[in-house]
């Protein structure tokens, strides 16, 4: 094909892969659920390089599928299917820190960057990259913020997009967007950078982010709570918030997942005993070390004890017992996968609807599907529970897919009647497009198709992912 000869001229045959093997890794996420072949992988090392990507590609007719490091759990960075002729464009070997300024708490990086790279670019100037999730070894600048990443510390800093101050994109055109200034105040028009923060590369290519930095912990408390409901979670949630110190994640997980990371986990131990109903784990924080957090932790617990608001609690005596108590959390995706097959959802409420929400979607699964197993583990603080239908134990894959099709559909329903959302942090791709068409206001549907025609009238960029 001409357009790959142009294009291994100009990123070496090296960096424009066309072999089976090579492709193999890029045709498939990281789950094994969605599968797609490219004509090409594409591995630009430059700004000025993803721009000449673009324009041959677009002079070609060829559409473009950007990737970062392929943890996304929508199929957003595979080759949809039955679609036009793709190439994928992998950020990864854009992956330098260009700038760190410890005065003005802020980085820039490009967009194939991993996340841990960064959070470590911040710790060599006493400071904190404060974006953080299971995947973060691998994840990806550019994938987290065109999917808006969440994770375990939304509550106190936001998603991903709250945490960029500026981005540098290449358009369809193969335009640079240089919008890489670090100010915290600009009302120059509007603000483009949230186009594609969130936009899944439907847009253009995040090639670098300037980030914002925040200070950093010089004292963290742990805890590992037994709580008999939500309800005494959320109440619970708030003698927390109203303790004085910065509560940095607060994650509500139901018993069934201490049970079945208890015969999975490998190497985890859980600090209390097996059987509660809830489970909690609270992080406090503070940027200064003599800030008493114990104290208020301690307080906080004793308070919610003499409320019945708490079984138990274990407070990490050291930094290998908070890691213990997050492996728990980080690992449970890998827990739940050797327990049995499950249907996932990705939903968001107001955080004083989540007792309401995991009752109604308890009661609704329970009643379809009397033979699942409801799991409920999320980030309570910030009203993001992700529900699951688990199937028996030895059930096979493929069967429960087709006999809880449906769960997804329930759960979303319920958010929405709630006043929330159906995507909470993992974006849309390819498997939610359906709730898109279901769920999203008309009115929204319409101006994003109307964005897009503007930004990008071929459809070249990554088609078949986010618009019904």
């Amino acid at each position: 094909m001409e357009t790959l000869d142009e294009l291994a001229a100009t990123l070496g045959p090296r960096h424009c892969l066309t072999e089976p093997d090579d492709i193999a890794p890029y045709a498939v996420d990281w789950r094994g659920t969605w599968h797609g072949t490219p004509r090409a992988v594409l591995r630009p090392g430059s700004t000025e390089e993803v721009a000449a990507t673009l324009r041959a590609c677009a002079a070609q007719g060829l559409s473009v599928v950007p990737a970062g490091g392929r943890t996304g759990l929508c199929g957003g960075a595979i080759v949809a299917q039955n679609g036009p002729p793709s190439v994928v464009l992998s950020l990864e070997r854009m992956n330098r820190i260009r700038d760190v300024d410890a005065r003005d708490f802020s980085l820039v990086a490009e967009a194939g960057c991993v996340i841990q790279n960064v959070q470590q670019a911040a710790v060599a100037v006493d400071r904190l990259f404060p974006l953080s999730w299971g995947a973060q070894g691998s994840a990806m600048v550019g994938g987290a913020l065109s999917t808006n990443a969440g994770g375990i510390r939304t509550l106190r800093w936001g998603n991903a997009r709250d945490l960029v101050m500026g981005l540098e994109v290449v358009l369809p055109d193969g335009r640079v967007l240089n919008d890489l200034r670090r100010v915290r105040k600009d009302n120059s028009g509007y603000a483009l950078r949230h186009l594609f923060l969130g936009g899944e590369g439907t847009l253009g290519v995040i090639t670098a982010a300037a980030l914002r930095l925040v200070p950093a912990l010089k004292r963290v408390e742990t805890a590992f709570v037994a709580v008999p409901s939500p309800d005494a979670a959320l109440a619970l949630f708030s003698r927390v918030m109203e303790s004085g110190a910065d509560v940095i994640a607060f994650e509500l997980i139901i018993g069934e997942c201490m049970e079945i990371v208890s015969r999975n986990g490998i190497g985890i131990r859980i600090p209390l005993p097996v059987g509660s109903p809830w489970y909690v784990m609270v992080e406090l924080a503070a940027a200064h070390p003599s800030v008493p957090l114990r104290e208020m932790l301690e307080d906080t617990l004793a308070a919610g004890a003499e409320a019945e608001e708490v079984l138990d609690a274990a407070i990490a005596e050291n930094e290998a017992q908070r890691a213990m108590i997050w492996r728990i959390r980080e690992d449970w995706p890998d827990c739940g996968r050797r327990e049995a097959p499950s249907v996932n959802t990705d939903t968001a409420v107001p955080v004083s609807a989540v007792p309401a929400f995991c009752a109604r979607v308890g009661a609704a699964l329970a009643e379809r599907w009397p033979e699942g197993r409801l799991i409920a583990i999320g980030h309570a603080g910030d009203g993001n529970i992700h529900v699951s239908l688990m199937a028996p134990r030895g059930t096979d894959y493929a069967a429960w897919s087709v006999r809880a099709s449906g769960a997804e559909e329930v759960v979303n329903a319920i958010a929405v009647d709630l006043g929330g959302s159906f995507s909470a942090e993992h974006g849309i791709g390819q498997s939610k497009r359906h709730a898109m068409a279901t769920h999203k206001d008309k009115v929204a549907l319409d101006l994003m198709r109307a964005v897009k025609a503007v930004i990008d009238p071929t459809g070249m960029m990554n088609p078949g992912k986010m618009l019904p």
